[in-house]
């Protein structure tokens, strides 16, 4: 369990990218002006958790309409469109001596809420075929193979769309 889940501010730029850095394989990696870029465009969708005054995790993305997500979203951040109706997940981190203690599902609970919050009709994110169970424990549903080759991985296309 965390301390608490705050909205991400530059000065959080250094550690987030420290927890990127040990949670992803270089080439899946988002590296530090992309977190800057992300901080300035979206910080109301960036959100850290912190346990004992450190941040021990994360979770980011930008807003769309598109239902899945495109590898030019990683980086361009001219593609967040506030008034989207999808929230999607770029990115869930959890440093590894703080993972299966329940952080990674607090903070996409707390994504899950904002986005209901701000009226989106859904979340949507790409994952590895090993992380789709985690993903549909919150209701989100499985797409298919994704056209995404970010990192050279195979992902998944995962939306969990709200009720009307």
């Amino acid at each position: 369990m965390t301390d608490r889940i705050r909205e991400v501010t530059m000065d959080d730029l250094e550690r987030v990218t420290e927890v990127e850095a040990v949670c992803f394989p270089a080439a899946e990696a988002a590296g530090r002006e992309s977190f800057q870029d992300r901080i300035r465009s979206f910080s109301d969708s960036f959100f850290v958790a912190e346990k004992d005054g450190q941040i021990v995790g994360f979770i980011n993305g930008a807003v769309t309409d598109e239902r899945t997500i495109r590898d030019e979203m990683f980086e361009d951040v001219s593609l967040h469109d506030p008034k989207g109706n999808y929230q999607s997940i770029f990115g869930l981190d959890v440093v590894p001596q703080w993972q299966h203690m329940g952080i990674a599902g607090e903070l996409m609970e707390h994504m899950i809420k904002e986005a209901r919050r701000k009226g989106r009709k859904g979340l949507i994110l790409t994952c590895k075929e090993r992380l789709i169970g985690f993903y549909e424990r919150f209701g989100y549903k499985n797409l298919g193979v994704s056209r995404s080759v970010h990192g050279g991985a195979v992902w998944y296309d995962m939306i969990l769309e709200f009720e009307g």
